[in-house]
């Protein structure tokens, strides 16, 4: 990726990228291999901004990685940050995996960042989100052996969280989406959207950077940084970085205290937009907290989008395409 990625847009179209740029720093004493992720969603800069200004600070020694391996990617997805937007041809983010007949860009990219997924134990994935709101990280399943997401490293993954200083801790990602999933497929096809229509009723839909690296051993968290445009998600980002760096032992520097008692919530539920006419009923905000039965949206058709138990709301994306997530819904964890 070239610096013009940064700049205004030429009065020609770019090219479209053929690479992606990466980071790693090796340490001289053993320890852990670390992958930090920023711009999974092109218009997520948060993340991008801190890695540029941490990697000048290990340039100029203000930084020493000691122990252990960290790779740095500045801009995972090079598509979506050339046109300034969260994704490319589709969402990075979903349907995480190689493929051995890509048929977009971020089949392309996978099959870069799946291997080094694979070559790395930690994970730290920066991200924003589009509406105002408080920063918050997001977590894997508890223990278990299940078929969904079987998982080993609950308590790590809980220590990654907490150092990362976000007031929030969201669980149950995968869940939420498996349900999506099946009402998708349940659900009549939108006309002329085979291609998306195939992504978003796979059972794969779901994972994304963090479920691929649990499910290939390792663990990690997506932190989300705050809204889009807020300049202190930079300096969140920034804070976690070099919080989850001292927790495993990489630099020198001491880790900070931090409360351990954080509010966790559950998603429970995720609602498509169906149509671009479909509209809230006001601006919501991340974890905005709803009664059972109050209003949340207005369909097109003029049916009503009602809560269906008290709770909270997450993610509201009032310009979510037809056939993409529109809200989610959450709980306190039970």
């Amino acid at each position: 990726m070239t610096d013009k990625l940064q700049g205004d847009a030429p009065s020609s179209p770019q090219p479209r990228p053929t690479h992606l740029r990466t980071h790693t720093f090796h340490g001289l004493a053993p320890g852990p291999r670390l992958l930090i992720l920023g711009a999974v969603h092109g218009n997520e800069i948060c993340g991008t901004k801190a890695i540029t200004q941490l990697l000048q600070d290990i340039d100029n020694g203000q930084l020493s990685i000691e122990r252990g391996t960290v790779t740095f990617v500045p801009v995972t997805n090079p598509l979506a940050h050339q046109l300034k937007q969260r994704t490319g041809d589709r969402n990075l983010n979903r349907n995480m995996a190689p493929s051995a007949i890509p048929q977009d860009f971020e089949d392309r990219i996978a099959n870069v960042l799946c291997p080094l997924l694979d070559a790395h134990e930690v994970l730290l994935d920066l991200h924003s989100f589009h509406t105002a709101g408080a920063p918050f990280v997001m977590i894997g399943p508890q223990n278990n052996s299940g078929t969904l997401e079987p998982f080993s490293q609950a308590e790590q993954e809980m220590q990654l969280a907490l150092c990362t200083g976000a007031p929030r801790i969201v669980e149950g990602w995968l869940d939420t989406y498996a349900r999506g999933v099946q009402r998708r497929a349940a659900a009549p096809a939108p006309t002329g959207a085979a291609r998306a229509q195939t992504l978003v009723t796979n059972p794969n839909y779901g994972v994304g950077t963090t479920e691929y690296m649990r499910s290939r051993g390792g663990y990690g968290v997506t932190l989300e940084c705050g809204q889009h445009d807020d300049p202190q998600g930079v300096e969140v980002a920034r804070h976690a970085i070099l919080q989850t760096l001292a927790l495993l032992g990489m630099v020198s520097q001491p880790l900070e205290a931090s409360a351990t008692e954080r509010g966790i919530l559950r998603l429970v539920d995720v609602t498509d937009r169906e149509h671009a006419g479909d509209r809230f009923s006001r601006e919501w905000r991340s974890f905005d907290a709803v009664k059972a039965g109050e209003l949340i949206g207005v369909r097109h058709s003029g049916a009503e989008v009602k809560a269906p138990h008290d709770g909270f709301v997450v993610f509201p994306n009032p310009r979510a395409e037809p056939g993409q997530e529109w809200f989610y819904m959450a709980r306190h964890r039970g």
